[in-house]
């Protein structure tokens, strides 16, 4: 591993293939492929929509316009220190965005952190949402404390020094995010770090763990996802390798609260979109064509 790597050429080839807009008052960063109904995809933390780079493609491949959006304070997008950074803040801006970018209906792919902030979502645009396809989440926000919460309390300016190491990267991602690790080149760890740090050494990440419990509607979010009741057909993959919210704690209880006979498993971590990008990409496509 090299101690000088850096992820800029592939940030700056990230950023060349979409754009940047403005919503509520945000500067924002998206990247959009292919042609056909559109699939907003929500990433989750500590990543951005650098995340779905390869999903977008495969997207692309089975008929439909892929858009990743970034939240406010990771990836490209600006980091406020005026914003709130609560889920419910976060999904505000989240439903402004899709208004921005000129969605009507849409099929919706949450993820991580960005299932609650998903279902946000939804819960604002419940008439226009076309599919919902789950991947590694959570519907209701766990009692015991993420790691990125106990850091955001302890160090509210910023990760420090140790946090900024490659190294420490690689570990996360190889141990909790990537199953194949050999897609983790040292530029694209560099990347998925610096893309999280920013010009500010992580502190919006950190204000978003902060307040990763106030401010939400989360006694609604189970409604979001039961294919029962839900207007919008409901499907869930999981990285079946996942050592965070693993198949065992979450994924089972998602798929009950879904009401769905069964979900699709592939041989992933928590970062599936990394290294199983083409069966993500079908689950997603699929789903969608049931709800046209």
């Amino acid at each position: 591993m090299s101690s000088k790597a850096t992820g800029e050429h592939l940030i700056a080839a990230h950023q060349a293939a979409g754009s940047f807009f403005t919503a509520a008052g945000i500067r924002s960063f998206v990247r959009i492929e292919g042609e056909g109904e559109p699939v907003v995809l929500m990433h989750g933390l500590p990543a951005s929509s650098f995340l779905y780079r390869k999903v977008l493609p495969e997207l692309a491949a089975r008929g439909y316009k892929g858009h990743a959006f970034d939240w406010p304070g990771l990836g490209l997008a600006e980091r406020p220190k005026n914003f709130s950074y609560t889920l419910n803040d976060l999904g505000a801006f989240c439903a402004a965005a899709v208004d921005e970018l000129g969605l009507d209906r849409f099929h919706l792919v949450v993820h991580d952190a960005g299932g609650p902030l998903g279902f946000e979502l939804a819960l604002r645009t419940l008439p226009r949402i076309r599919s919902l396809t789950i991947l590694n989440t959570m519907f209701e926000v766990p009692r015991m404390p993420f790691p990125g919460e106990v850091l955001g309390k302890l160090h509210p300016s910023g990760v420090g020094k140790p946090m900024r190491s490659l190294r420490v990267w690689r570990q996360m991602l190889e141990r909790v995010g990537v199953y194949d690790t050999t897609v983790l080149t040292d530029e694209v760890v560099a990347a998925w770090r610096d893309l999280a740090l920013g010009d500010n050494d992580g502190a919006s990440y950190l204000a978003i763990m902060r307040n990763v419990r106030e401010g939400h509607a989360s006694g609604a979010w189970a409604s979001v996802v039961d294919s029962r009741t839900a207007t919008y057909p409901v499907r869930i993959a999981w990285g079946g390798h996942d050592p965070m919210l693993s198949l065992r704690k979450f994924g089972w209880k998602m798929l009950e609260a879904s009401g769905l006979p069964s979900m699709t498993i592939v041989p992933g971590k928590h970062f599936l979109q990394e290294d199983n990008a083409a069966a993500v990409a079908t689950v997603i496509a699929e789903n969608a064509a049931t709800g046209r």
